[in-house]
């Protein structure tokens, strides 16, 4: 399988640890690059961030319009069919690159995957079906597109979980985020849950509690 392109930010020093970072819906790699640097993660912290690109496809929910996305979206009412293969198909390709970082000489105990909207739907199927133990999962303004159906790998029953939600935001209401904590507690998770008074975007005090998140799974 060929790599997704990806937008990478290395540390001066050799990486220790990796942050796979998935865009939402319409965006790409850049979208969070400038996150990085707010992060102020200590330099004895040496992090690789991977910010990979989704392929442009039609979007149902946007009459068919062609765009970056990790899956077709073909709805977002209560009860709105959910892409499941496409989720799986973009799942399959991060772990294509959790696989790369581990070639890199990462172990995947010190992987974190993350995503954004969108991405962080493929954010929650890659890092709790994954065969090997990682590092954490950060899911950010999203939703759990397959809590009824991912296979959860017994490797990642106990992962850190990081869930972040704008208590404004009007393109993926908090509810779905609260929804998503609730079926994690239910699957036997412990999510840590933030709630910020923002739409649908990231706010300082989020960026400061990411960086806390990755010092205590990474340091």
């Amino acid at each position: 399988m060929s790599h997704l392109p990806c937008v990478e930010i290395s540390p001066e020093q050799t990486a220790t640890a990796s942050v796979i970072w998935l865009h939402g819906l319409g965006a790409n790699g850049h979208d969070f690059e400038p996150v990085v640097p707010e992060l102020a993660l200590p330099a004895s912290l040496p992090v690789r961030f991977v910010f990979p690109h989704a392929p442009s496809i039609p979007v149902t929910i946007n009459g068919g319009m062609v765009m970056p996305a990790w899956y077709d979206i073909l709805g977002m009412g209560p009860g709105s069919p959910v892409d499941e293969a496409g989720i799986r198909a973009s799942a399959d390709r991060v772990d294509a690159l959790i696989d790369r970082e581990v070639s890199r000489g990462v172990p995947p105990e010190r992987i974190v995957v993350a995503g954004f909207s969108q991405g962080g739907a493929v954010a929650y199927e890659t890092a709790l079906r994954h065969p090997q133990r990682l590092a954490g999962l950060m899911a950010l303004s999203t939703y759990f597109a397959t809590a009824d159906a991912v296979a959860l790998s017994d490797a990642n029953r106990d992962l850190p979980i990081l869930v972040a939600h704008g208590s404004r935001d009007p393109m993926v209401i908090e509810e779905r985020g609260r929804r998503a904590v609730e079926a994690l507690k239910e699957a036997g998770y412990q999510p840590e849950y933030h709630s910020y008074p923002m739409e649908h975007a990231v706010c300082l005090e989020e960026i400061q509690d990411i960086s806390a998140f990755l010092q205590r799974l990474l340091a």
